[in-house]
């Protein structure tokens, strides 16, 4: 999976040169997403990347957490392989994501929508 994760990043730094990511690579904070990024808005905002291979989204406890602190401006950012699409959640809807799975209505659906969300926030 983490492969995948990684595919993923590379693919979202080359296809979105309006934002600018900074990777983050945290083993002592646990559930810190994976992703920093900042608009031309002048906003941070976080994401955290996961590919799922079928309706399940697996998170963490400590994802989960995170997300709960954090409510705003923090996403999860899913790649579902059935469908190759990009799924765009807030981090609100952590929750609703982990018992419902990729049947969860997203705010943003491919990689145009969810850049104009990044943008924007």
């Amino acid at each position: 999976m983490a492969k995948n994760e990684s595919n993923l990043w590379k693919y979202l730094k080359q296809n979105t040169p309006s934002i600018s990511w900074t990777r983050l690579e945290n083993s002592s904070v646990q559930g810190t997403p994976d992703l920093l990024g900042y608009n031309k808005k002048g906003h941070f905002f976080t994401v955290e990347m996961k590919v799922a291979n079928r309706n399940n989204v697996r998170l963490s406890s400590h994802q989960i957490s995170f997300h709960l602190r954090h409510p705003n401006n923090s996403f999860i950012l899913v790649k579902a392989i059935a469908s190759s699409r990009l799924k765009l959640y807030e981090g609100r809807q952590i929750q609703s994501l982990v018992a419902s799975g990729l049947e969860l209505e997203p705010l943003a659906e491919g990689l145009a929508d969810c850049l104009k969300v990044f943008e924007e926030v």
